[in-house]
């Protein structure tokens, strides 16, 4: 956690404003009106005073002063002030609202294209919250807070120039302030600033708690872990509330201490405006001393707000930080050039080594592998041998540390992400569905056919239960398909992978969750999706892999044997005991 962080330099923060630029000033015309109007409306500020001179001065003494101006001086003034503050703040809701969905759009397309590493170094609820609230409410913040910048600089210069114009020994006085002012709104700022950042790390940290309670929610209800974890967010509440009030109490005392600091001038402007007064020669008359006190007490609400403008713009900047971050720091997965309609199928592993981190043990060394096109081959062995993390290479969700893996002769690293993968149908034991219909979730990234969706279905035998639902195949799946059970969800993957009818077909797992009726069904449909298709399957299944062509062992991340099942098993070596220790379980009758 952040415990001693200063704001970032001025220089940085113009070079993290300049970033953000291309988002927000793309409708010149727009951010013209909205500047316009801004000072327009600020430079009407000086003219609410300056009507109390001639009023105090000619008005009362019915000396040259028409009676319609002062009402029509009135109205118009806010009149002016009434439209230029709508155009102002209409045109800004519209440049920031644009510039928003483009910087949102942005971030989501970097994260959908990011490479995968992302995905461990941060939780799914850090980076939801960062795409979806942080960005979103750290740019309105700060757009707000730089047009508020503006409008009161402005508001803040007008009204000095007018004081000046009166009596300029006097605003002088009002500048005893300004160095105490700003020593205090830098102090403050900087703790806001660091507030703001250990707020942001502990709201992730508290998200992240409620994320592994919902994932996990059958185990913590297995162990009686509920108070547990219960207590754990508390924890985290307690922290995320201490930090919210501290952050309160920095930003609430920015207002108190701007008046008490506004006070003492007004109180030394007093006496000497009533030193001045005795003095005829000064000039000064009841209508100019008024209009000064009038000016000057209108400098109070500029004055801070422009001291509050700090937290805005400290929290957006944080905020604001971690999407940029997320642009920059998280490059899209590197790709090559080559591109085909369909592939023939033929894989090959060459010399391959895998390590996750530099100082741990090999995930898989000097692995080397061909599978002819077409040819069905079931990886086995004990957990943790390396059999996931093989086939997770062709897809390129994980790059070799050595050696290279080729689809038609053709590395991997050198196909287009897009065609490499479309080449690629898995389906695993973790079964992932989007909170989409289950038509979408069968076709997913693909021209929907119902026709085909339905026959996918009916292989998979899924589509019996289909009819079944309110909507049919345009039926609604929650959350990660809720609506079904286990097996249905397994079926339902099997399905999509039906659907993209891809020349490599990847089973990690794939039956794992279906009862014996159901799996004898999917077994029938999956031989005859495998018929010219080049099939990788992983399982611990015996019927998985009695059919296929050859069984690849490994242990250790290493191949230690391959061959015939039926071969393998009278030879009597490591695939014969995994057999006999009851690795696989063989389907009931």
């Amino acid at each position: 956690m952040i415990t001693d962080e200063a704001p970032p330099p001025a220089a940085n923060i113009r070079s993290r404003l300049l970033k953000l630029a291309p988002y927000f000033v793309r409708q010149r015309g727009i951010w013209g009106v909205a500047i316009g109007a801004t000072v327009v409306a600020a430079m009407t500020e000086p003219l609410i005073p300056a009507l109390f001179k001639p009023l105090l001065d000619q008005g009362f003494t019915g000396k040259g002063l028409p009676l319609w101006f002062i009402p029509v001086a009135v109205i118009g003034l806010f009149a002016i002030r009434g439209i230029t503050f709508f155009l102002a703040q209409y045109a800004l809701a519209r440049v920031t609202n644009d510039g928003m969905e483009k910087l949102r759009n942005d971030l989501f397309a970097q994260l959908v294209k990011a490479e995968l590493g992302l995905f461990n170094r941060q939780s799914a609820s850090a980076l939801s919250n960062t795409v979806v609230y942080e960005v979103m409410n750290g740019a309105a913040q700060l757009i707000s807070a730089l047009i508020g910048l503006s409008r009161d600089g402005f508001t803040l210069l007008a009204l000095v120039g007018y004081l000046m114009w009166l009596n300029w020994k006097l605003t002088l006085v009002v500048f005893i302030v300004a160095p105490a002012l700003s020593y205090i709104m830098k102090a403050l700022s900087k703790r806001l600033y660091r507030l703001t950042r250990e707020s942001q790390d502990s709201t992730d940290a508290l998200a992240y708690v409620v994320e592994e309670n919902v994932l996990a929610h059958r185990m913590i209800r297995l162990h009686g872990a509920q108070n547990q974890q219960i207590e754990r967010f508390a924890d985290l509440g307690r922290n995320l509330r201490k930090l919210a009030l501290k952050s309160t109490a920095a930003s609430a005392a920015m207002s108190p201490l701007t008046q008490i600091m506004s006070a003492i001038a007004l109180s030394l402007v007093l006496v000497i405006a009533l030193v001045q007064s005795r003095d005829s020669a000064s000039g000064a008359t009841v209508g100019s001393f008024v209009a000064f006190i009038t000016a000057m007490l209108m400098l109070v609400s500029p004055i801070k707000r422009l001291a509050e403008v700090a937290n805005p713009i400290t929290r957006g900047l944080a905020a604001l930080e971690r999407g940029l971050a997320l642009l920059q720091d998280a490059p899209e997965e590197t790709q090559g050039t080559y591109e085909t309609m369909r592939a023939t199928g033929a894989i090959e592993w060459q010399n391959v080594d895998l390590q996750f981190k530099p100082d741990s043990p090999p995930a898989l060394h000097a692995v080397s592998l061909m599978v002819q096109a077409g040819e069905t081959v079931a990886l086995v062995g004990s957990s943790g041998a390396g059999k996931t993390t093989l086939i997770q290479l062709l897809p390129r969700f994980l790059n070799p540390t050595a050696g290279q893996v080729l689809i038609d002769q053709v590395p991997v690293q050198d196909w287009t992400l897009r065609s490499l993968r479309q080449q690629i149908a898995m389906v695993s034991q973790d079964v992932v569905m989007l909170n989409d219909t289950l038509a979408a979730n069968v076709c997913l990234g693909q021209t929907p056919d119902r026709e085909r969706i339905q026959k996918s279905l009916e292989a998979a035998n899924l589509w019996t239960h289909v009819v079944q639902l309110p909507h049919g195949m345009d039926t609604l799946l929650g959350h990660n398909a809720s609506q079904l059970s286990g097996g249905q969800r397994q079926r339902l993957a099997i399905a999509r992978a039906l659907y993209k009818d891809a020349p490599i077909l990847i089973l990690d797992e794939a039956t794992s969750a279906l009862d014996n009726e159901s799996e004898r069904l999917v077994q029938d449909a999956l031989q005859k999706l495998m018929q010219g298709r080049t099939t990788l399957i992983v399982a611990h299944r015996l019927s998985t892999i009695e059919h296929a062509d050859r069984v690849v062992v490994m242990e250790q991340g290493q191949i230690v044997e391959q061959g015939a099942p039926a071969a393998l098993l009278a030879a009597g070596g490591a695939y014969a005991r995994l057999h006999h220790r009851g690795e696989w379980v063989t389907p009931q009758a």
